[in-house]
């Protein structure tokens, strides 16, 4: 069996819904997760922010736009007036419920019921569809076995589990669900934010020990740059898992890093496919190795790096220890990091508790910083025994200030921080060095 995961972009007409419906429909068991149709989240978080703000009026305004915009979706998508009838029974239902919260205190939890409807009104009229074309499928609701435990991490036994059994409950060609909703440890709705629906198909994935997951996008797989600021950019035809996991922290924007972990550990491959070019081959993420290649480029933007100089640093031992524990006071992940005698420089891109750690920082040092930085990362085969690579890459931008660079951290990963400025430069001086000659 294979998982199927569409994006809100690849269901956001009618036509493009029931070009979706063509591709699954072919005789094939897979289970299918169905993100909310594009756009529809912004406005979900659009109408909390009215409700936050004690706006109800402004809330209803909006939702009032969302109902009439869903409304001609379904005077489009389907062919009979019987099944108009049920879809505009299934937004009324969804879409009162909606409007319930307009009336009373608005909290978090309250936020993140209104956040999951989107995905619960995609994927019941796209089984309302798939009844009306008589194609054999089940509604198999995530709420029902997607969950997470006290840690707010995904429970992988009950996720298998529960799935399964509602699988065995429900014999059928498609089973059709939700992507990025769970309920938590207390059962209340909530959400597994890293990754969203791509993190739900590698869990289901992973639950069902499946063939193949496929992740349905606007694009032609992952490509080999940004194809925003570089000319000639192509896509990747095949990448090892922690290869993929490096781009896609580094700002390849189709796959959310946590995506790849829990098809990586169950050896699952991952295919990345076009829904508008269907027969494209796109990009296969698997534990197969192409030796001696660089793959692609990837940037991450709005990072600040952070330089604490110390002559008590030289010879000393506890030194980074103390300055790490600052980063994890104030819960502040680390992406780069270079050390000398006399100093250390550390990149972050989360500034929200930024002042705070460069007070603690100036117990032990003098803190300066640099901020409107973008980190270049480059993936491939790049074991340190693989001579030349690292030269061909720091070469390619030799007309570009370095300010920092790390390599040996990964087999797969070469990082440089750059000026934001000079990042388009840097981007097309690695392509045009790296892929293009």
């Amino acid at each position: 069996m294979k998982v199927l995961k569409f994006g809100g972009t690849s269901i956001g007409s009618a036509e493009r819904i029931q070009n979706v419906v063509r591709l699954i429909n072919n005789g094939e068991q897979k289970i299918v997760i169905f993100s909310a149709l594009s756009g529809t989240t912004n406005v979900l978080v659009e109408i909390s922010d009215y409700l936050y703000k004690k706006n109800p009026d402004g809330a209803n305004e909006i939702i009032n736009q969302l109902e009439r915009a869903y409304q001609n979706h379904v005077q489009q998508l389907y062919a009979s007036d019987e099944f108009r009838k049920k879809a505009n029974t299934i937004l009324y239902e969804y879409f009162e419920s909606i409007r319930s919260y307009t009336k009373d205190l608005f909290t978090l939890f309250e936020e993140r019921v209104i956040l999951a409807q989107g995905e619960l009104i995609s994927s019941s009229l796209i089984q309302l569809y798939l009844e009306e074309q008589n194609i054999d499928s089940a509604l198999i609701p995530a709420l029902d076995f997607m969950r997470t435990d006290k840690n707010s991490e995904p429970d992988p036994v009950y996720i298998r589990d529960k799935l399964n059994k509602l699988i065995d409950n429900q014999k059928s060609d498609i089973y059709v669900t939700q992507g990025y909703i769970c309920r938590n440890a207390y059962g209340e709705i909530d959400n597994l934010e890293r990754g969203g629906s791509d993190y739900s198909a590698s869990l289901i994935g992973a639950a069902i020990q499946a063939e193949e997951i496929q992740i349905w996008t606007d694009i032609d797989g992952m490509q080999n740059n940004d194809p925003r600021y570089v000319d000639k950019t192509s896509p990747v035809r095949n990448l090892l898992f922690e290869e993929a996991a490096e781009l896609a922290y580094f700002g390849a924007k189709i796959l959310h890093p946590t995506c790849i972990l829990p098809a990586k550990l169950n050896r699952i491959p991952v295919r990345l496919l076009n829904t508008m070019q269907p027969d494209a081959p796109g990009t296969l993420i698997s534990d197969r190795m192409d030796k001696g290649s660089i793959k692609a480029v990837a940037a991450k933007d709005n990072i600040t790096t952070i330089k604490i100089k110390s002559g008590r640093m030289l010879l000393a031992y506890g030194f980074l220890r103390k300055v790490f524990e600052i980063f994890e006071n104030y819960q502040t992940s680390i992406d780069m990091i270079a050390t000398s005698e006399v100093g250390v420089s550390i990149t972050i891109d989360n500034q929200k508790h930024l002042q705070e750690i460069m007070d603690d920082l100036k117990k032990y040092g003098t803190v300066t910083i640099d901020p409107d930085m973008t980190i270049i990362c480059v993936v491939g085969d790049l074991e340190w025994e693989n001579l030349g690579f690292e030269a061909k890459i720091i070469n390619a931008l030799k007309d570009i200030p370095v300010r920092m660079i790390s390599y040996g951290g990964s087999n797969y990963n070469v990082s440089l921080l750059v000026k934001s400025s000079d990042k388009k430069k840097a981007l097309q001086a690695l392509s045009d060095n790296l892929f293009t000659n």
